[in-house]
């Protein structure tokens, strides 16, 4: 088993990237190589860099690759709203996903705080 496979921060990601991929199920086919490629390629970099800063060599490298968590977190959160604009989700879809970015946020805050 590797290190990030132990950290809840790593397991609460790749379960939001399951949502995500989820609910793009649904979208239209032309979006396909657009803005469902991008937000499954902003989503699955959430779990990937977690996991590539668990391996790092320095708890700084560490907490780079949770800024970077983050900011594709941010990205993803940007999509969501951007196809619900475009009538692809609910609004009740994307704020329940908004609802589990924030505690997914507020999680990748608390575990980089706690790295010493």
């Amino acid at each position: 088993m590797f290190r990030f496979e132990t950290l809840d921060v790593w397991r609460l990601a790749a379960d939001f990237v399951s949502e995500v991929y989820l609910l793009t199920k649904l979208w239209p086919k032309s979006e396909l190589f657009s803005l469902t490629a991008q937000i499954w390629r902003s989503a699955v970099s959430i779990p990937a860099n977690i996991a590539e800063g668990s391996a790092a060599a320095t708890i700084k490298d560490n907490k780079n690759y949770l800024d970077y968590a983050r900011k594709s977190l941010f990205e993803t959160a940007s999509h969501l709203l951007i196809a619900e604009k475009q009538g692809y989700l609910k609004e009740r879809e994307r704020h329940h996903l908004y609802e589990k970015a924030d505690m997914l946020s507020r999680k990748l805050v608390s575990f980089k705080r706690s790295l010493r």
